[in-house]
């Protein structure tokens, strides 16, 4: 699915990161979320990588990445320590600074490496997602209802992976096909990847505690950056999927320049998706915005 991409593993501080790397030119990180991998980017990774050196890889705890155990403190899944080890994968590929998009999970782990490491993130675009910290204050009453699974992959090790490995195939294809708009946007051989990947129980322990580590120490963080009003300093870019025709629905802009000095972006139709519901708008918006770095 990454044709003319190379296939590694990168030892860092505290496990090992699967990746993909192809192309040429200035570096461009891409993160996925849940309950995927770098193949989320299948569409999009080679479409940029006649302009970009696109590196995409696995999080811990996801796919042929490392899954740490978890501690009491849940640091090992924090958001931060995710970001570290991005900073220091392409830093063993030679990039002392970088551009990154990250959809989902993925994009919480950039939004955090733009806070923490400000002098490697040039520019950082998210992908379908609000701060962490917002989205625990936004999920109120009955609105809780569509992201109940921030509740339920948060509960205490190990009920949650108890009942998802009952059928760990159909959790996941429940789980992508609620939330995607294009029903036909994921082909059948990525979906045999993630399948495949999530059948590990391990996999299943791992990404539950993102999920705990994102009810607890992620918030807390983000809720010191929030109280102290620092902001990401570099340009940030929102993209979010029109899912019911409000184009200018501008929330997710409005809520973001909270949180980043330099904002803009804008709906792209589709679902949670992005980089697999519409490949080439999300191509587009990523090239013109990192073209300009």
């Amino acid at each position: 699915m990454f044709e003319g991409f190379t296939a590694r593993d990168i030892e860092v501080s505290e496990t090992t990161i699967h990746l993909v790397t192809g192309g040429s030119g200035p570096p461009l990180l891409l993160l996925h979320g849940y309950p995927q991998t770098h193949v989320l980017w299948r569409k999009v990774g080679p479409a940029l990588a006649d302009a970009f050196t696109v590196v995409a890889p696995d999080l811990r705890g996801y796919g042929a990445s490392g899954k740490p155990l978890a501690d009491p403190a849940r640091r090992a899944y924090s958001k931060r320590v995710m970001a570290e080890d991005m900073v220091e994968v392409m830093a063993s590929l030679g990039f002392d600074s970088f551009c990154v998009a990250g959809h989902d999970r993925g994009a919480r782990v950039a939004y955090r490496m733009a806070f923490d490491h400000p002098a490697r993130v040039e520019r950082l675009a998210t992908l379908d997602i609000m701060p962490t910290y917002a989205t625990w204050q936004g999920m109120r009453g009955t609105g809780g209802l569509g992201a109940y699974h921030w509740y339920f992959l948060a509960q205490p090790h190990d009920l949650p992976e108890r009942l998802i490995g009952n059928d760990p195939a159909f959790f996941l294809r429940w789980t992508i096909e609620s939330w995607l708009w294009r029903k036909d946007a994921i082909e059948p051989e990525a979906l045999a990847a993630y399948e495949s990947a999530f059948r590990d129980p391990e996999t299943i322990r791992a990404t539950c505690d993102d999920y705990r580590a994102g009810a607890t120490v992620d918030v807390e963080i983000d809720r010191e950056d929030h109280d102290e009003a620092r902001k990401i300093r570099c340009p940030a870019l929102v993209l979010w999927g029109d899912r019911d025709g409000a184009l200018a629905d501008d929330r997710y802009l409005q809520t973001w320049q909270e949180w980043a000095a330099d904002v803009r972006g804008g709906a792209i139709p589709g679902g949670h998706f992005l980089p697999e519901e519409a490949p080439e708008e999300t191509v587009r918006a990523l090239r013109e915005f990192f073209a300009e770095s």
